[in-house]
């Protein structure tokens, strides 16, 4: 690119929206992106050049003092008294009284730490925040939840899916890499924090049996201990009604602080408690999974990404079928899209290999500075969700000439007018650590959506491109017409979310299941009702 092309494109770049690129986004938000996630690994790479110099200053001051034990061992070592030689009397004196003060109070060794707490220092602005960790924990919960996987097994580094004594491997990762008991017991804690015991006590077992199992090692950076994964696993399962279980695990707590006053109590009240209401001690409360309110499809979901769902196979519905697709556009006389019919009510198609490899890697590349949070539109407001882990980044077309030739080709295919206003700018998406969307309509339901500040109708169709691919997960589910269907790089779905009367069509709902293992980006062109009159003509029949 010429210098000239290179300066029109960050004047067009800059036009998308004042002030700093996300990449200085605020921190609490790296999780929501896997870009973000990768961008951490450089103050980690910057950190391990300082833990690097620390411990070569150190082993230089080990050797140091190896040296000077080694040449005061061997004097002690000598048969003969060495005091009788005035030349090592007076050593002896002189170390007493000064070598030694010397070597316990040299400074040498809190010079080091301290030049490793001031490089830490000035790079801790640029790590996650608290935030990062509890999102990054929360989808840990998620990814266990959606897919049914084993806690254990993902402590081992495995990701299988367990259905009574059932085991599928849903991915198989080229190097094992398991957790530790403290980064199990962050997990669990996370989840004891907010009062979600079915997810606490599976992760805080799990860190009680690892931390059994090292006791007496000490690791440097490890927050907790065993003792810290029994009081929480007590105190959960106490919570979640099982007050047997509590009291041996505080009874076997105080075995390794027995000084502790307050577990003392806790033990004198368990037993209490059994002792009022012995059936306590033999039956085991039942942990439901915490509701989710606003998701009353969540088992057709869950069900839909653990599996390509009920999606039928070709050659049982004649009407599903493969071909080369013009639309009758010249534009595409002589490159077809090839055109695959994955439904027909809705009405969802997936155009293959839509996009090159270098044009979805421009694509990801342009948005990548711009990236911010991804909302959903509350009343008239656009917030932040738990249900949508993502970020997200708008693209003009005047960027680059590519995303010009990008809206041509799109218009060609689906034989609609996606020029501002009748079509939102290119949206560019990349999904977080197990980053997902929950069940959700494209198309606006409420009279007071944002969507209508366009001026331009609601979304009539949504064009979807995948800029990448998954090693498993993040497929895109619809729900009541109870098909998904996987990532497919550079591929393209589309599908219509209002019937030709205009109304929302309900088989539309559809979500982004929550991504295993993978980096997810997805570009979203939404095109709106105006200007699509002689395009896609209205019709009464709800039908159509």
């Amino acid at each position: 690119m010429g210098s000239v092309a290179r300066l029109a494109a960050l004047l067009a770049v800059l036009a998308l929206r004042a002030g700093d690129p996300a990449g200085a986004a605020a921190r609490g938000d790296t999780f929501s992106a896997l870009t973000s996630v990768a961008r951490a690994l450089a103050p980690e790479r910057r950190l391990l050049g300082l833990l690097r110099r620390y411990l070569r200053g150190e082993e230089a001051r080990l050797r140091d003092l190896t040296r000077f034990y080694d040449k005061v061992l061997s004097l002690h070592e000598d048969s003969a008294p060495p005091v009788s030689n005035p030349l090592l009397a007076f050593t002896l004196i002189k170390r007493l009284q000064s070598d030694w003060r010397n070597v316990v109070h040299s400074l040498e060794a809190s010079e080091n730490i301290r030049a490793l707490k001031d490089g830490y220092e000035k790079i801790e602005q640029e790590l996650p925040a608290f935030e990062d960790l509890e999102g990054a924990a929360r989808a840990l919960m998620r990814l266990q939840d959606v897919y049914m996987l084993n806690v254990k097994g993902l402590a081992r580094g495995v990701f299988q899916r367990v259905t009574g004594s059932a085991v599928t491997d849903l991915y198989s990762p080229r190097r094992l890499f398991s957790l530790t008991a403290d980064d199990c017991f962050q997990v669990g804690k996370v989840a004891y924090d907010m009062g979600d015991y079915y997810h606490a006590i599976p992760w805080l077992e799990e860190a009680v049996s690892l931390f059994r199992g090292s006791y007496g090692e000490w690791k440097t950076e490890d927050e907790a201990s065993l003792e810290d994964a029994l009081d929480h696993l007590a105190f959960a399962y106490f919570q979640a009604g099982n007050v047997s279980c509590a009291l041996s695990l505080s009874q076997e707590f105080l075995l390794y602080s027995p000084d502790n006053k307050r577990m003392a109590r806790n033990v004198l009240k368990y037993e209490k408690l059994l002792a009022e209401s012995p059936n306590n001690a033999i039956v085991e409360a039942v942990i439901q999974r915490p509701n989710v309110p606003h998701l009353q499809t969540r088992d057709t979901y869950e069900g839909l990404c653990q599996s390509l769902g009920s999606q039928p196979t070709h050659y049982q519905i004649p009407s599903l079928y493969c071909s080369y697709e013009t639309n009758s556009s010249p534009y595409l006389l002589l490159q077809p899209v090839r055109k695959e019919v994955i439904h027909l009510e809705p009405y969802v198609v997936l155009y293959h290999d839509f996009v090159s490899d270098s044009e979805a890697q421009k694509i990801r590349g342009f948005a990548e500075p711009w990236l911010q949070r991804s909302v959903v539109a509350s009343g008239e407001k656009q917030l932040p969700v738990e249900y949508r882990i993502s970020k997200s980044a708008w693209l003009k077309d005047t960027i680059d000439p590519m995303l010009v030739t990008l809206d041509h080709r799109i218009a060609a295919l689906t034989g609609l007018n996606v020029q501002p206003p009748y079509a939102e700018y290119l949206q560019v998406v990349n999904y977080g650590i197990g980053g997902h969307y929950e069940p959700h309509f494209d198309h606006a339901t409420s009279p007071s959506s944002p969507l209508y500040r366009m001026k331009s109708g609601n979304r009539v169709a949504t064009f979807m491109i995948y800029l990448s691919s998954v090693e498993a997960g993040g497929a895109t589910a619809f729900i009541y017409a109870n098909f998904s269907v996987p990532v497919v790089k550079n591929a393209a779905l589309f599908w219509w979310n209002l019937h030709r009367s205009g109304e929302g069509d309900g088989d539309t709902l559809h979500a982004g299941c929550p991504v295993l293992v993978g980096d997810k980006w997805v570009a979203n062109k939404w095109i709106h009702e105006y200007g699509q009159e002689f395009r896609r003509p209205c019709s009464s029949s709800p039908e159509d």
